[in-house]
């Protein structure tokens, strides 16, 4: 018996990256309220979101992709990988903004651009993922029954196709761009000091 996925899991994890959000918007207000200014991104609070949030990006990246990509993987259903891909796809990027002090100047205001590009992106990947029925573990469906159900999924299947050559692209772009960030900081903030 087929099952369709349904949006409820996913949902799941933009509720719950809105509730992280608000729970770091309001950390980020108490040290706003305490220090009376916006946190530097060099300061120990700043570096703590931008480490942070990078390492939820990385983890998006990186383990929802070898996830996806092995067949023999038994750890987690798809389903559930998409959903934390979601959560730090989203929560990742929110921290790394609030690192940049609203700054957003040479090499780590193009970084914080391409996060940005890389989450619109991902929203637009979503919409376009929703449009191809799958089972309950994420896998596509073959074929639909109906000649309009079939021509609807051969053109949400060239959408996913054609995302994915924006996506990605923009992706390898905001990782380059901020592990050359990450060693410009190192160099200057740490060890010319």
């Amino acid at each position: 018996m087929t099952h369709y996925m349904t949006q409820s899991g996913n949902n799941r994890a933009l509720w719950l990256s809105f509730l992280a959000a608000i729970l770091i918007s309001a950390i980020y207000g108490l040290v706003v309220f305490w220090t009376k200014a916006i946190p530097p991104a060099g300061a120990l609070f700043g570096h703590l979101l931008g480490i942070l949030g990078f390492i939820l990006m990385l983890l998006t990246e990186v383990l929802y992709s070898i996830r996806k990509r092995s067949n023999s993987a038994r750890w987690g259903s798809m389903a559930s990988w998409l959903q934390f891909h979601i959560f730090t796809g989203l929560v990742g990027p929110y921290m790394v903004l609030l690192h940049s002090s609203w700054k957003f100047n040479g090499l780590a205001g193009a970084t914080t651009l391409l996060t940005i590009l890389i989450v619109i992106s991902g929203f637009i990947g979503r919409y376009i993922f929703t449009q191809i029925p799958r089972t309950l573990d994420g896998v596509e469906i073959a074929t639909p029954s109906g000649q309009v159900q079939a021509a609807a999924l051969a053109r949400a299947r060239r959408l996913m196709a054609a995302w994915h050559l924006i996506h990605i692209p923009i992706g390898m772009a905001l990782f380059t761009a901020a592990f050359i960030h990450i060693g410009a900081a190192l160099y200057y903030a740490t060890l010319m000091r």
